[in-house]
């Protein structure tokens, strides 16, 4: 299956290489893009997953879930970080993961602009397109560590927008980024480059690949407040591990103080 899942990401990003700014369109609303690349590289991914395994339902973020009713099912992200690619900004990813009952089996999540990929197999470690293996960061403190989050499409109305969180990371934290491409700040905290990420209102096929990379490299994958991460709330936070604690700790000071 991660033969097919990787196939499925190839062939994406054959299709995805290249494009040019101006061949890309999309909603008027530019905080929420979707174009016509991201509906073409889902079908694509789509055709290859149904031709190698056959029955098993997809959910995708472009063409929502099609399929039979199996316990197992794909989660596609054509295009993850959509603003990005419709600029012209290579940091945009493309994000394949294999779900079941006891979680997520497999994932893969290619950045071809970049020349990146990353996948991981439960139980089996992660590794990068050469087959190496990853490894997070051996960064001790928080206030040393590199951070990436990300800001909701709503953030201009809604309360729940990262803004005070964002805020305080970066008095506490070494330094803080936002890339934009929630898949890649998972697998970027997997392979060592980002000590941490958190994020809220996310969708299961943001987060599933990338999850299990960071899980299956060494790290800690949680919900915002520490627990069992669920792909179906939106929310995490993915550590190095050493940092967890203090990075959960920051984020629910930051809730208290808000709190009347």
């Amino acid at each position: 299956m991660l033969e097919v899942a990787a196939a499925a990401a190839r062939a994406a990003s054959d299709l995805l290489r290249g494009v040019r700014v101006e061949d890309v369109r999309g909603k008027t609303n530019p905080r929420d893009l979707v174009t016509e690349w991201d509906v073409r590289a889902e079908d694509t991914i789509r055709r290859v997953l149904e031709r190698g395994a056959p029955g098993v339902p997809i959910l995708g973020e472009e063409g929502g879930q099609t399929g039979g009713d199996r316990p197992e099912r794909w989660l596609v992200d054509p295009i993850d970080g959509t603003v990005n690619f419709a600029h012209g900004l290579p940091i945009w990813s493309i994000s394949i993961a294999l779900e079941d009952r006891k979680g997520t089996s497999l994932g893969v999540v290619a950045a071809p602009a970049l020349g990146w990929w990353f996948e991981a197999i439960a139980g089996g470690g992660a590794r990068d397109g050469a087959g190496r293996p990853l490894r997070v960061s051996a960064t001790p403190r928080l206030d040393q560590a590199l951070l990436s989050t990300g800001f909701p499409y709503d953030r201009a109305t809604s309360p729940v927008n990262n803004f005070a969180e964002w805020e305080r990371l970066q008095r506490v934290a070494g330094a803080c980024r936002r890339l934009g491409a929630a898949s890649l700040d998972l697998c970027l905290v997997g392979c060592g480059w980002l000590d941490g990420y958190w994020e809220r209102k996310l969708k299961p096929w943001d987060l599933a690949a990338g999850a299990l990379v960071v899980a299956e490299a060494g790290g800690i994958v949680t919900n915002i407040r520490g627990g069992p991460l669920d792909l179906h709330a939106g929310e995490v936070v993915a550590t190095n591990g050493a940092i967890h604690e203090g990075l959960v700790a920051e984020l629910e000071h930051v809730w208290r103080a808000r709190t009347p």
